[in-house]
């Protein structure tokens, strides 16, 4: 089986709309009957292959990638990739890159380049939410955080609520199962909690988790969105090894707000206070900082 058909028939076994993805797959045996992937380097059919899976819904989670180092045989095993992402949070310092206090006792907490998982970077990222807990306000810079973990967005929410539980996402498969995400009254550290205002950061480059996190403290009227509009990237996606070098991701499931009973897919997040990124910590520090 070539490697296009190999992802033609992931696209059909998982994808998270199913008539959507008889869409999708139909669109790739139609394109290799063509002989449109006849030929190029594995870099350019990526590319080639990525395009057409998102021809139909220009879905940005489901793709397939080039890797120039080889990848690993168990690479897309659930086990095996929480092992790997663990050793990348201990390098990345669990994805926290600032915690700086600003003028006017505001607190700025940067995550970088991922959501790492709880079990990975809870405590690490626990640590700096406690050590924002006495700033009058608080900034989440996000724009350079590319997604992650959807377990992690919860724990995140939890820091920014008091200790009953909060119903911040769901998940929806293609089969119809939910997911439901929820804060916890049980956290590492401890809360910078309600009362205080919050301004989340967006750009450009903040995808997936990272939009999500946003979206959910947004709708629930917990935080201000200071930035550009987001990609707009609502689903969850599973990784699939189809050659030694090229990777298949599929979305497996897509967001549903409790708030909105939609998502941000395709449309991105909207931001409160539409700024250029490079402009936003700015912004939200002259909104929220506190004068002497």
């Amino acid at each position: 089986m070539t490697v296009v058909e190999q992802v033609a028939a992931l696209v059909d076994d998982h994808y998270v709309f199913p008539d959507v993805a008889a869409e999708i797959s139909a669109v790739l045996r139609r394109r290799l009957d063509e002989g449109a992937y006849a030929g190029p380097e594995l870099a350019e059919l990526a590319a080639r292959v990525t395009a057409d899976l998102q021809s139909v819904n220009g879905d940005r989670h489901t793709r397939l990638v080039f890797h120039a180092d080889e990848l690993p045989a168990d690479h897309g095993d659930d086990a095996a990739d929480a092992v790997r992402r663990g050793a990348l949070a201990a390098e990345w310092a669990g994805g926290v890159t600032r915690a700086e206090r600003l003028d006017g006792n505001v607190a700025v907490v940067e995550l970088a380049p991922i959501l790492f998982a709880p079990g990975a970077a809870g405590e690490i990222v626990g640590a700096a939410l406690t050590w924002a807990q006495h700033a009058s306000a608080l900034i989440l810079d996000l724009r350079r955080c590319r997604g992650g973990d959807p377990w992690m967005v919860a724990l995140l929410c939890g820091y920014l609520f008091d200790d009953e539980p909060v119903h911040v996402n769901s998940q929806r498969d293609r089969y119809g199962a939910v997911t439901q995400f929820w804060t916890s009254p049980a956290l590492p550290g401890r809360r910078f909690g309600r009362s205080r205002p919050v301004a989340v950061l967006t750009g450009a480059d903040t995808f997936s988790s990272a939009e999500e996190l946003a979206y959910d403290l947004q709708q629930l009227g917990r935080a201000e969105v200071i930035g550009e509009r987001t990609p707009g990237g609502a689903h969850n996606r599973r990784a699939f090894r189809v050659h030694p070098h090229l990777e298949a991701t599929i979305s497996v499931s897509a967001s549903v707000n409790p708030v909105t009973g939609t998502n941000w897919e395709g449309v991105g997040v909207v931001p409160d206070v539409e700024v250029t990124a490079s402009d936003a910590l700015d912004v939200a520090h002259r909104r929220l900082r506190v004068a002497p």
